[in-house]
Formats: structure tokens, C-alpha cells, sequence
């Protein structure tokens, strides 16, 4: 059963070095409908508003669980996943375009590899030998409470998209990467690599870098407490550092 039809208007572009351009497409409301739905629609039946034949509009989806983080885009304004945004609760025209944190791939495809380098930079992982060294450190259940909700962070890029430090002129490295260097010391065994991982936090691109704006847990699809836990970052890195330079 289809509802009545609706605008969606979609910036696109061929690749980084192409101009720019708006495309309009005219669809049928469904029950349940979600921007992915729309993007299939439109991919299924390439033809604008204006009857005109186009290509088929490029973008990134996997889990449609809200899970992969994958399908990150800028609906409406605000930088959203596609996969749980209903149309029923956009205002009308849809408006779809891609993230601009990023280097631009096509249409709404983006190259978020920056986001990873930024990971490598703090260590925001627990190193592995593959030696097997038996079970490892056990940490309490109050501890686990607070680290379970910074572990939800699924990498979409909608923080960094919505904070005003992320930019060209800065090499601010965003709430994600800060959360995630947060969770690590949460860990007895992530907290053996805590020096490198604080002194990277308040190097270059790190903590001094946040304007706490606080745009990222506004826009965190997962609600993650980023502001808090980019302010528990911060202590560890400030006690870090005079234990530092007390000791020397």
C-alpha cells in the first residue's frame, strides 16, 4: 500500500574533483519507509522529478541494523545514519547530501580512512601476540557498567561531521577517537599501553584541540556519553602528565 508521494532532493557529485549538483526524485511514501528505502527506490527506477533519466545514485550501506555505521549521511541537515531515519519523520522535501568531514568518493560516499588513522594514532586498541598467556585481567561489574556504553561507538563519522574543531584548518582528531582511548583505560590490559595512548591525546589534533561545543553526543546515534567521557579523558591526561613532570 503507498501513501502519497514526496521530494527528495540529493546533492551528487562524480568524484572530489567533479562540480556539484542537486538531483530531485518523486516517490511514494510507504509505511515504515527509511532513507535506504529511498536511495533503493531511486537506484531501482533512476528517473528525476523532471522525467529525466539519470545514474543510479552511489552510496554505502551493510547491517541496516544501525550497527556498521556504514550508511552515514547528512539528512536534513543533520548527519544521520540512513538506515534508522524514517521518512515519516522528516520534513518535507527529504534532503540527502554526504558528509563533508571527508574526502568525497562519489555522490554520498565518503573515504573515512582518516578516522581510522586517527585511531592507530592514540593506540585504541588492546595489542595481541597471539600468545596464549591464559585468562586475562578481571575488572568489576561497576567498571564494566561504565565502560559498556563507550564501547557502543559503531566509527559512523557523525560526531566528527557535526563538531566545528573538525575542519580543514584543524588537526582536531574528534570525539570518536578521544572516546575510544577512553574505553581502553577503562582496561587493565588496554592501560599497559596508557602513556603512549595520553601522550598522544594531548599531542597534536588531542584534547587542547575540543571547543566542547558538544555537537558530538547531540548527533551520536548510539547516545554515547561523549562529553563525559572525553572529560574523564581529559583528567587522566592532565594527572598523567604532572605525575610526568613531578618524577623528573
Amino acid at each position: 500500500m503507498t501513501g502519497p508521494a514526496f521530494t527528495v532532493r540529493i546533492r551528487r557529485q562524480e568524484d572530489a574533483a567533479s562540480k556539484p549538483y542537486w538531483e530531485e526524485f518523486e516517490l511514494s511514501f510507504r509505511p515504515g519507509m527509511n532513507v535506504i528505502i529511498v536511495l533503493q527506490d531511486i537506484q531501482k527506477r533512476p528517473v528525476t522529478k523532471q522525467g529525466k533519466r539519470t545514474k543510479p545514485v552511489a552510496w554505502e550501506c551493510s547491517c541496516l541494523e544501525e550497527v556498521c555505521g556504514a550508511c552515514s549521511m547528512v539528512i536534513n541537515g543533520v548527519p544521520r545514519q540512513a538506515c534508522s531515519t524514517l521518512v515519516e519523520g522528516l520534513d518535507k522535501p527529504v534532503v540527502i547530501e554526504p558528509l563533508i568531514k571527508f574526502p568525497l568518493v562519489k555522490d554520498l560516499v565518503v573515504d573515512r580512512h582518516s578516522l581510522l588513522d586517527d585511531f592507530k594514532r592514540v593506540m585504541a586498541w588492546i595489542p595481541m601476540d597471539l600468545t596464549d598467556t591464559g585468562p586475562g585481567p578481571r575488572i568489576s561489574q561497576e567498571e564494566q557498567r561504565e565502560a559498556y556504553p563507550l564501547s557502543r561507538c559503531i566509527t559512523c563519522g557523525c560526531c566528527l561531521e557535526a563538531c566545528p574543531q573538525v575542519n580543514g584548518a584543524s588537526p582536531f582528531m574528534g570525539a570518536a577517537v578521544l572516546n575510544q582511548a577512553t574505553l581502553m583505560d577503562y582496561h587493565p590490559t588496554g592501560q599497559m599501553n596508557r602513556s603512549g595512548r595520553l601522550a598522544a591525546v594531548r599531542g597534536k589534533g588531542g584534547l587542547a584541540d575540543c571547543g566542547n561545543a558538544q555537537n558530538c553526543a547531540r548527533v551520536c546515534p548510539k547516545e554515547i556519553p561523549l562529553v563525559d567521557s572525553i572529560a574523564r579523558l581529559n583528567r587522566r591526561a592532565i594527572l598523567d602528565g604532572i605525575g610526568r613532570w613531578l618524577g623528573k
